[in-house]
């Protein structure tokens, strides 16, 4: 029988649960909870990686608006707990908003670069601040060899990436491929709040990104593909934040397949939810 992670809650606790740890020895998969195949992909892939995974459940506060779904982010303790054990995880690093940002707290990350693209930043303006301060602080908190992250939140990936390099922090972010539904919907864990007709609409994203991407390959003009995909999607039922083109580094704007390696990024809502996506091309 699988013996539950150790469970580490201030970080006096934690490092001393990681004191006999080296730091190459050490994979960090930082999570929001509410667990799903992503997530644990990303502990397989950490698993490969180094002997020592540590696996992260907190809901920053810091990333979200006062308008957003901090209260009602899904929080399924107990699951995430029992899906961990069931893959051999030591240690839970599960510190309280408190412990996190104690009242005193006056220092945060402000990036730029990626986090300035126009894409999430232009909807979600608090956003990267909040994910670049609190993985800065998990990454001295664990000081983790590797820190293992899904594409499927591309900026943030880019964002945190960049953070790493410019800031010296001695870790190697690990991307890892987006996990889907069957029928193609990345997983995420706001897919919870769509009805049964949402979800039934919701894969016209990632199919709209794949016809997109093959047609931008075989030399079509890039502002008529996304001007077609966006029809597309709002005729499936959803309000479209963006559908774009970037360079798939610098998340900086393009017009030709000719401008380096592309990447097609959309955010849009269905109902109360709201969904992103991304393909290469």
């Amino acid at each position: 029988m699988a013996r539950r992670p150790t469970i580490a809650r201030t970080v006096p606790a934690l490092r001393r649960a990681l004191a006999k740890a080296d730091r190459g020895d050490i994979a960090l998969v930082p999570t929001m909870g509410a667990l799903h195949d992503g997530h644990i992909a990303l502990v397989r892939r950490a698993r490969r990686l180094a002997r020592r995974v540590v696996v992260s459940i907190f809901v920053n506060p810091t990333q979200f608006a006062p308008s957003e779904d901090l209260g009602t982010y899904p929080r399924t303790w107990a699951a995430d707990i029992a899906k961990l054990t069931a893959e051999n995880v030591s240690l839970v690093w599960a510190p309280t908003a408190d412990v996190m940002y104690p009242e005193d707290f006056a220092t945060r990350v402000d990036p730029a670069g990626a986090a300035k693209a126009g894409l999430e930043d232009k909807f979600r303006p608090h956003f990267f601040g909040g994910v670049a301060t609190v993985c800065t602080k998990l990454f001295t908190q664990v000081e983790p060899g590797f820190a293992l992250f899904g594409e499927k939140d591309y900026q943030q990936l880019r964002v945190i990436t960049q953070a790493v390099r410019d800031l010296d922090l001695p870790l190697r972010i690990v991307p890892v491929p987006t996990v889907r539904e069957k029928d193609g919907l990345a997983l995420s864990s706001r897919n919870v709040y769509l009805s049964t007709d949402e979800r039934a609409a919701a894969p016209v994203l990632y199919r709209t990104l794949k016809s997109s991407a093959s047609r931008i390959k075989a030399g079509e003009v890039i502002a008529k593909v996304l001007a077609d995909g966006a029809n597309d999607i709002a005729r499936a039922g959803f309000v479209l934040d963006y559908l774009e083109a970037r360079h798939a580094r610098t998340l900086a704007s393009v017009t030709s397949r000719d401008d380096g390696p592309l990447r097609l990024l959309v955010a849009a809502r269905i109902g109360t939810t709201r969904l992103i996506d991304n393909v290469a091309v």
